[in-house]
């Protein structure tokens, strides 16, 4: 059983968004990285630039395979988590902690009510 913590909104592309004030954290769930495998690199060069919800935010290459990350709300990037550059198998280990991937400022924060509650992503991975 994967690990999804009540408190976050989930995205069908398997994105993660906790809110802070304006702000969302992204990153992948716990689900999704246990389907990648051993994260080897994860680029994400959209710092500073303003995306849409659904947008390409930066790709995972894991072992096998690489794959996009997709940001869930639209708004600005702008933070990038260093520490997963240094490290990114800490996406592995923490995903939803310090394995963390991008700060947005939210430019349209209603757009989190559109996403999935843990109960509704539980459902969708149990298919």
């Amino acid at each position: 059983m994967a690990n999804i913590p009540a408190e976050l909104k989930y995205s069908t592309d398997h994105e993660w968004c906790r809110v802070e004030g304006e702000y969302a954290y992204i990153g992948i769930t716990d689900f999704a990285q246990s389907e990648l495998g051993d994260i080897v690199f994860v680029d994400i060069p959209t710092e500073g630039e303003t995306l849409a919800a659904g947008d390409v935010f930066g790709t995972i290459e894991a072992v096998k395979t690489v794959s996009d990350a997709f940001t869930p709300v639209s708004g600005e990037v702008v933070e990038v988590n260093p520490a997963i550059d240094a490290d990114p198998a800490l996406v592995n280990k923490d995903p939803y902690g310090e394995g963390w991937m991008v700060k947005v400022l939210m430019s349209d924060a209603t757009e989190v009510e559109s996403l999935m509650s843990a109960e509704e992503y539980a459902a969708m991975i149990e298919k």
